[in-house]
């Protein structure tokens, strides 16, 4: 009995020096640089969004944050490549939910698990979607649109910035929530299909918010509908899905912060409040919004959760729509 008794006390103590070491290596935090790897070129939004965080968090901290581009395997490399690091908080990544959330399922098989391998950190925010069309396509708002594709015979064609894409998974999950049928058209890229759609090829297109907005109000395309929860200032005009009579219905690309997995909670902790504070800040906030980016900056818990709640949504679209990977 005494020996049980020995083992708690030595375990409870291992316990309490751990949580110790844990606020110690947050307080000194960072004393090196740090790198914020992502998966895809420069010059797109989720790499400027990363650069504004590293760029503010360099200023804040008195350390170097740097940006490093891996693009590949729709964003798997760098996936593998921070799962695969110490949990020392040196090497972090923003990503979109393509990377995490969408491509395991799309190729079948991943270098990590997008749950197990990470530790979530922040979801710093998320960029609406826009439902555009030609401006000959009949439908004028989205209920009008949704009766057209439901009826019989009606074949309607959309075009994306690619397979597994964002605006790819949003003509998905609306097939599969409203019960019809637009047959997908992948581009390499949203110039592309912002082209094609403009010239009149293809009728029906999801774009990312900043992509399409120029060219709505330059009366090239028409909006039908925001795929976001809510509004955007960039498009405050635009209804939502849900405003059209459509419950339960949201889709964005959002860009979540995350490290490799066993990073100290109190590492996790402090990151993610100085990530808040700083994209909170007026002149940053008015940055990412100038961006067409809605800011979030949630919790780690919140953003695990979401993050669950993504993977399950996206492994299930790509299931019934039996979407295969190029």
């Amino acid at each position: 009995m005494r020996s049980v008794r020995l083992k708690r006390s030595k375990l409870a103590v291992l316990a309490l020096l751990l949580v110790a070491a844990g606020t110690a290596v947050a307080q000194n935090y960072p004393a090196k640089p740090v790198r914020i790897v992502v998966g895809l070129s420069a010059g797109g939004t989720t790499d400027l969004v990363s650069r504004i965080v590293a760029q503010r968090l360099t200023e804040a901290w008195g350390q170097n944050v740097v940006v490093e581009n891996r693009p590949g395997a729709t964003g798997m490399i760098a996936g593998e490549l921070v799962a695969k690091s110490p949990p020392d908080g040196y090497t972090l990544m923003i990503a979109p939910q393509s990377a995490i959330a969408v491509a395991p399922a799309l190729y079948g098989k991943a270098p990590y698990d997008s749950v197990k391998d990470f530790s979530a950190i922040t979801l710093v925010g998320s960029t609406p979607l826009l439902m555009v069309v030609h401006p000959s396509f009949p439908p004028r708002t989205f209920r009008e649109f949704v009766a057209l594709a439901k009826k019989s015979g009606t074949q309607l064609t959309y075009g994306s910035g690619g397979i597994g894409s964002s605006p790819h998974m949003a003509g998905e999950l609306l097939n599969m929530q409203l019960g019809i049928r637009m047959n997908h058209i992948p581009y390499k890229g949203e110039s592309p299909a912002i082209a094609d759609a403009i010239g009149g090829q293809i009728p029906i297109m999801f774009g990312n918010l900043p992509v399409a907005v120029p060219h709505v109000k330059s009366g090239k395309l028409r909006a039908l509908a925001n795929m976001s929860a809510g509004r955007s200032p960039l498009a405050p005009d635009v209804p939502t899905v849900v405003e059209s009579g459509f419950r339960d219905f949201s889709v964005a690309t959002w860009y979540g912060m995350l490290g490799p997995a066993a990073m100290s909670p109190d590492l996790v902790a402090r990151i993610q409040r100085d990530v808040a504070r700083l994209v909170s800040q007026a002149d940053t906030r008015d940055r990412l919004v100038s961006m067409g980016v809605d800011i979030s900056a949630n919790s780690p818990d919140e953003f695990a959760k979401y993050l669950r709640s993504e993977i399950a949504r996206y492994v299930k679209v790509i299931k019934e729509a039996n979407i295969k990977a190029e």
